[in-house]
This record gives structure tokens, sequence and C-alpha cells, in this order.
């Protein structure tokens, strides 16, 4: 079993940093649009619907991503001091009761949605030469679909809590990097750093 969550886990890592380079996209087509507006005197006007397209975009296919790392924000000033058993509980009734309708209803109306905007070939009507919409509807059911199924491994995650009295592992991924680990790694001391910072300063001092 456990190597099922896991391999979810993956797949929801996988998916979640793919589409983490809509980041860099978002942003090489602001930095352009801003330059041919002001420089070239040539704005698009559908640009800034694909601004909206590609952050949703984004939004929406870390979602999976992030609930498999349990990344979302959630109200933790007293959970955090439950024993994993009554945590596990709590997840599993939120799970149920909110979640799960939730994102099947997302999911299900999402697919509707998207097969409404194909049919018709829908476009943007916010500005002149507006882009398709219907390519950037279909992330809904899909993104709602990688979502699901990540839900699913948390409650199955949630119940072998409650059984066994423990969360078990997840997928690893990039940590924090732990500052005191590093400099035993390259034999550092608090007190080398502070010389430099004095020999950086009297440098600076004396331009």
């Amino acid at each position: 079993m456990q190597k099922v969550l896991l391999f979810v886990d993956k797949i929801s890592t996988w998916v979640g940093k793919a589409f983490s380079f809509f980041i860099v996209a978002l942003t090489l087509h602001v930095a352009w649009e801003v330059f041919r507006r002001y420089a070239l005197d040539s704005p698009r006007a559908w640009a800034f619907d694909v601004m909206i397209m590609m952050y949703g975009t984004l939004f929406m296919m870390a979602g999976a991503y992030t609930l498999s790392r349990n990344g979302h924000v959630r109200g933790d000033v007293l959970y955090g001091f439950f024993r994993p058993r009554t945590q596990a509980t709590i997840d599993l009734i939120l799970y149920i009761v909110f979640f799960l309708p939730g994102v099947i209803a997302l999911t299900y109306a999402g697919y509707f949605y998207a097969a409404e905007s194909w049919a018709i070939r829908e476009s943007s009507n916010i500005t002149a030469e507006g882009p398709p919409y219907y390519p950037f509807k279909t992330v809904i059911p899909v993104a709602g679909a990688f979502v699901l199924l990540q839900g699913i491994v948390e409650i199955i995650r949630c119940v072998i809590c409650i059984k066994e009295g423990a969360w078990p592992s997840r997928e690893a991924d990039v940590e924090e990097v732990d500052v005191e680990e590093l400099k035993k790694m390259v034999n550092v001391k608090d007190e080398d750093i502070q010389k430099l910072d004095e020999v950086i300063v009297r440098r600076e001092g004396g331009r």
C-alpha cells in the first residue's frame, strides 16, 4: 500500500514541477509585453488574457503537488499540539465532509464546462482578437482529477495513522538548507564569518 501512496505522490510531484515552469514563461511574457508597450509602442490586445490563463493553469495544476506536501494553509494553532491519531481523525472528517464533495463537484462540473467551451470553440471576448478559452478550461477537470486522486491518498494516510498511531512517510522533496549542518560540512565557525564581515566593512569604509 505504501508503494502505491508514494507512486501517486510522485505523479503529483511530477505534474506540479512540470507546470512550475509556467512561472518562467509567464515572467518572460509579461516582461516582453511591457517592453513592447513602453519601448516599441506596440502592445498586444490579447496579452492580458494569456497572462490570466497561464497563471490560472499554474495555480490549478500545482494543487495536487501542494496537497501531497501537506502544504495547503490550515488553522493549526491547536492542531499542531494534537497527537497524530487526533490529527488524522480531524483530517479524515474534513476530507469526507468538505474536500470530497467540493473536488468531485469541481471535476464533474468542470468537465461539462470545458466540453461546452470546446463545442463552440469559445474565445475571449474581453479584448480584441481574444485567444481561445477551451484549452484553458480543460485544465479545470484535469486539475480536479489530480487533486481528487491525491486527496484519496491523503484519506488513506489518515486511516493508516488512526490505526497505527503515526503518519506514514511521504515522497521526499527538496528541503530547506540547514545552516548549522552546512557550517559543519565546510568547517566554518561563527567567528570566521564575523571576521570576514569586519574585513568587508573595513574595505567598504576605505573606499
